[in-house]
């Protein structure tokens, strides 16, 4: 531990300490390092060079502002009132309806947009207006709706998922397919658990659609189900890269929100643009920041250094991956997801490969970790944002989701210790 390297951990501790943006954090940390161990391998211009160079050479990052950009227009449109009004069709006659079509509502929403924040500030207003409506406790109607967000990385496509394969060099199309069934077992532990909360608390059936009316609602819903269909398709057959689907993403959200559903005028399109350009700034600084801190990182050996540390406590690869979730879940608790995707992947990562472990089977595991992380308090995003929206208090919200986030750790496990669930799919994959 040289000096230089002991201010770089405290000035990037520090970040933490008084809640400053995480891409300053880096910032900060990078540039104290290379004032204090000046050299061809550490001045500012290599900082200053690394930062940028990050940001010309990966193609695969291309995908991210535009699954941003289809998110925006999904949530802006009625595209997300559609894709509610169908779930609620599938699954609303059964009691605790709304619980149940919260998650199938995340599903499908999840399957065009890649963003569990955004599920849960856009297709979360309209659940948990509704499930109010219906007599649902504002508590466990916005712990469902934090809950099920959580789905939007895992399922394909997944922001997330982009950044961990620019990361570690894996295939980001059998990431994407590879998250397909573990999205779709989240749906499903979660909605064994409203049924049983809903039996043991008296919820209510929704309502009950007629099967014309039933017909009538897919059909209107077709056009914005297509999405995820289109999308998947494309990659599982290989006919459009992961970025491709992205851009097809976009221009078919755009297409069905202004020629079909007739919601998206040239006011709101300006706003998804703007919100889109300064969404995407924010992601650029924050990688071309966290490139020019791993650089110091590798310069130090700090990889070798933790995965020697997780090794002198054990060699077995299982009860490593153990250690693994468990420093991941702890670290979700009190730090941004992006900061662990940038910081702390690329130190295990060594480690995953040392051990044989599969890249994207791996990829699919942490990416669910994180978003656990998401709604774990004190810090969890997804439980301030769904309070924002409700109005209700934090407290009562933390309470009714600690049983949910069980659920999910117990779905995080599960596809931990049998590989088969995420890589039975890729393999298929041509």
């Amino acid at each position: 531990m040289n000096i230089p390297l002991i201010v770089f951990l405290a000035c990037f501790a520090l970040t933490f300490v008084i809640r400053i943006p995480i891409a300053l954090g880096m910032i900060m940390s990078s540039i104290f390092y290379c004032l204090l161990a000046p050299g061809p391998a550490t001045g500012m211009q290599m900082a200053a060079r690394q930062f940028l160079s990050s940001l010309n050479v990966k193609f695969i990052l291309i995908a991210v502002p535009l699954f941003v950009f289809a998110a925006k227009v999904m949530n802006t449109g009625a595209v997300t009132e559609k894709i509610f009004r169908f779930a609620n069709n599938l699954v609303g006659r059964w009691r605790g309806g709304m619980g149940h079509v919260n998650v199938v509502a995340s599903i499908i929403f999840s399957g065009m947009t890649g963003s569990a924040v955004a599920d849960a500030s856009g297709l979360g207003i309209m659940e948990i207006e509704a499930m109010r409506k219906h007599g649902y406790d504002d508590s466990f109607s916005c712990a469902i709706t934090a809950a099920s967000a959580t789905i939007g990385p895992i399922f394909p496509p997944s922001i997330p998922m982009i950044f961990y394969a620019m990361l570690s060099g894996a295939s980001i199309g059998k990431l994407f397919i590879g998250g397909m069934i573990p999205g779709i077992l989240i749906g499903l532990a979660l909605m064994a658990y409203i049924a049983f909360i809903a039996q043991k608390r008296n919820y209510p059936r929704g309502e009950r659609y007629t099967f014309k009316q039933f017909v009538k609602n897919t059909v209107i819903a077709f056009p914005a189900l297509m999405t995820p269909v289109i999308l998947l398709g494309g990659i599982y057959t290989g006919v459009v890269t992961p970025t491709e689907a992205g851009a097809l993403a976009g221009i078919y959200a755009l297409l069905i929100s202004v020629l079909i559903y007739r919601s998206l005028g040239i006011k709101q399109l300006l706003d998804v643009i703007i919100d889109t350009a300064k969404t995407t700034g924010v992601l650029t600084v924050i990688v071309g920041a966290a490139f020019s801190f791993s650089y110091i990182v590798a310069l130090e050996h700090i990889p070798g250094l933790f995965s020697n540390l997780l090794l002198s406590i054990t060699s077995n690869k299982y009860v490593l991956l153990l250690v693994i979730n468990i420093l991941f879940i702890i670290l979700g608790m009190f730090i941004d997801t992006m900061a662990i995707t940038l910081v702390f992947i690329p130190m295990v990562l060594p480690l995953v490969k040392m051990l044989g472990i599969d890249l994207v089977h791996f990829g699919v595991v942490i990416v669910l970790n994180m978003m656990i992380g998401l709604s774990t308090p004190p810090f969890g995003m997804l439980l301030f944002i769904v309070s924002g929206i409700s109005g209700a208090p934090l407290k009562s919200i933390i309470k009714e989701i600690f049983p949910m986030l069980l659920v999910l750790i117990g779905v995080l496990f599960l596809i931990t210790y049998i590989p088969g669930i995420v890589l039975f799919l890729p393999g298929t994959m041509k």
